[in-house]
């Protein structure tokens, strides 16, 4: 894809899942990559799947340390120059239902999930403002727009994303700098697999990530290229993956119900 061809991409959570993909593909398209993970050795598998010849670095990064991300901002400003692509993509998962999560778990997923958008956006934005060029793609989820029962704490990262740029959207009109929302659903990625489990989690818990494993069903690659597809087309959201649009539609029609569906999903699962 012409569109990326020689642009700098930052990509979080490149060690493994989306962000893997992402960077395979962003690599194939002639970008320069600039990728990040906190497992390092799941990042140095991700190096070692690129095409011969691709111009990349990678860098330890907990996008939970605000430090650390303002930190790698001016890693790339150093090392590449510029960005034009920032992929915050890293996250994981809690299994907890509301009451039993603790507050540590909630600012746990949060610090990841949500801050670490956060942090991404306002570290490399002042770059891309400052050239008039560049897109922030952040990863939300389909559990951005339907809530998911055992997830509380995903859910409020992950819908506080999607509301942080769609917030973006607007105040980014005429700068040259644009904002995207990613709501992937049923992706086959290991999230599910390396949930943490909330210290009090019982059955009910297990029962949730047992029923939503079996619905992730989209292979990560297909993701990956629905994503670099929206963003070159300059979509605002990208709705894409197992399920996916059908929630999304289920919520217009159903705003304060679709939680039936959901239950019937579950049930069919």
């Amino acid at each position: 894809m012409q569109h990326y061809k020689d642009k700098v991409a930052v990509v979080t959570g490149a060690g493994s899942g989306i962000g893997r993909q992402l960077a395979l593909q962003l690599a194939a398209a002639g970008a320069r990559l600039a990728l990040s993970d906190v497992n390092e050795a799941g990042l140095a598998e991700t190096m070692r799947q690129l095409p011969a010849g691709a111009n990349a670095r990678s860098y330890r990064v907990d996008v939970s340390s605000r430090e650390q991300v303002f930190g790698h901002a001016e890693q790339v400003r150093r090392d590449f120059g510029t960005a034009h692509f920032v992929f915050n993509n890293a996250g994981v998962t809690l299994a907890g239902t509301i009451a039993h999560s603790t507050i540590e778990e909630i600012e746990w997923q949060l610090g990841i999930n949500l801050w670490g958008v956060i942090y991404g956006c306002k570290a490399f934005l002042p770059m891309l403002l400052a050239q008039r060029e560049g897109q922030l793609v952040n990863i939300s989820s389909i559990f951005g727009i339907v809530a998911f029962p055992g997830q509380g704490a995903y859910n409020v990262s992950k819908f506080g994303v999607r509301g942080f740029t769609e917030c973006l959207w607007q105040e980014l009109e005429g700068t040259g700098v644009s904002a995207t929302s990613v709501h992937p659903g049923g992706i086959r990625t290991d999230i599910a697999h390396a949930a943490r489990f909330s210290v009090n989690a019982d059955a009910t818990e297990r029962g949730f990530v047992a029923k939503g494993d079996k619905l992730l069903k989209t292979p990560p690659e297909d993701m990956a290229r629905a994503i670099l597809r929206g963003v070159a087309r300059g979509q605002r959201r990208i709705v894409f993956g197992h399920l996916a649009g059908l929630l999304n539609a289920l919520q217009k029609l159903m705003p304060v119900s679709y939680g039936r569906a959901v239950r019937l999903l579950e049930r069919m699962a």
